[in-house]
């Protein structure tokens, strides 16, 4: 299901998947703190969504810089994007 998204993703297809998500209608602020601010509530509202992996791969392939996505801040995305690569190195090799 995540490769499907994937693809979606490089060619700008099927973001259905939004609809479903547990923000929809959320306080924006919650998941796009300013600097320092808790990041707890989005988090905890991530945990129980049922699209959170396709969330996270969306804001992982787009490279999305801000906010909280698929329970993840871009510190964190930023890590599983450079093990990703790490991995893939590896294969390669």
């Amino acid at each position: 299901m995540l490769e499907d998204l994937r693809k979606a993703l490089k060619t700008g297809d099927d973001l259905a998947w939004q609809d479903d998500a547990n923000c929809r209608g959320a306080n924006a602020d919650l998941f796009f703190p300013e600097r320092g601010a808790s990041t707890r509530t989005a988090k905890a509202i991530c945990r129980e969504c049922q699209v959170r992996a396709e969330c996270l791969e969306f804001a992982i392939v787009t490279g999305e810089k801000f906010g909280i996505w698929g329970g993840m801040s871009e510190r964190e995305r930023r890590r599983v994007r450079r093990d990703r690569q790490v991995a893939a190195a590896r294969r390669a090799s």
